[in-house]
């Protein structure tokens, strides 16, 4: 098995995952990207200028770099996920789910058949058809990841029926839900809401997945049962390397 085949299977089995959100349209970003130790690239769709092409272009450097691949989608619309998809991404990231009936609706259309994901055998997803609909439907359900974000209100009073929808990951936007309680990401309120989250997730078999600036705060988080991190982006490289030369050069 490649490492893009196999990401899932880890995924859901709680691996120890380490990637970055990456937010500059370029395949040469990807491709820079791809040749590093990292275990997973998100390409940031919601937040960064990705077109359709660029997606489908850095989504094509990581494959040749057997670098497993997630979209960050810019809306849980079949289209947005169906378009990773179909340009061959290991899986979606889908932004501000708040119910367990989006939930199941968001996994629903990562899958074939009624209802679900519109088949194609001519994307990159199926080989440009040189894959039977048998195999590209069977390496489909055995392959695709779904990562659903919790970072509204509403989604606290539903984590539950959202761990229970068949995704293979919740990913907690702490950040967001900082905002929408009013309260700095350091409060109280705002780690009660994220430890409750890695409870409820546990409790299902889910696995758990966020964002933190603080590194050093990794291993509690290890702890209360979190195993896939995205941290820092292809921009905080950039600004940390150039900051770090200058204060090298001039020291």
């Amino acid at each position: 098995m490649t490492r893009c085949t196999q990401f899932r299977q880890l995924l859901r089995e709680g691996a120890a995952i380490t990637g970055t959100f990456m937010k500059t349209p370029s395949m040469i970003v990807a491709e820079v990207l791809g040749l590093s130790q990292l275990d997973v690239v998100c390409l940031d769709a919601e937040h960064a200028p990705f077109g359709r092409l660029e997606l489908d272009a850095c989504i094509a450097a990581l494959r040749a770099a057997d670098m497993p691949s997630l979209v960050r989608v810019a809306s849980d619309s079949p289209h947005d996920i169906r378009n990773a998809l179909d340009s061959g991404a290991t899986g979606i990231l889908v932004p501000h789910v708040s119910s367990g009936e989006q939930a199941r609706a968001i996994v629903k259309s990562t899958h074939f058949g009624e209802g679900g994901r519109g088949y194609a055998g001519s994307p990159r997803a199926a080989g440009y058809g040189t894959k039977t609909m048998a195999d590209h439907r069977s390496d489909s359900a055995a392959h695709t990841t779904v990562v659903l974000q919790i970072e509204d209100l509403a989604a606290l009073n539903h984590v539950e029926a959202i761990a229970e929808s068949g995704a293979d990951a919740m990913f907690i936007g702490r950040a967001d839900l900082a905002v929408a309680m009013g309260k700095p990401v350091s409060a109280a309120e705002v780690i009660d809401a994220v430890r409750n989250i890695c409870q409820t997730a546990s409790r299902a078999g889910v696995t758990v997945g966020m964002f933190t600036p603080a590194l050093d705060e990794i291993p509690a988080w290890r702890e209360a049962g979190a195993q896939l991190f995205l941290l820092a982006s292809d921009h905080a490289f950039l600004l940390a390397g150039a900051n770090r030369l200058v204060a090298s050069a001039t020291s």
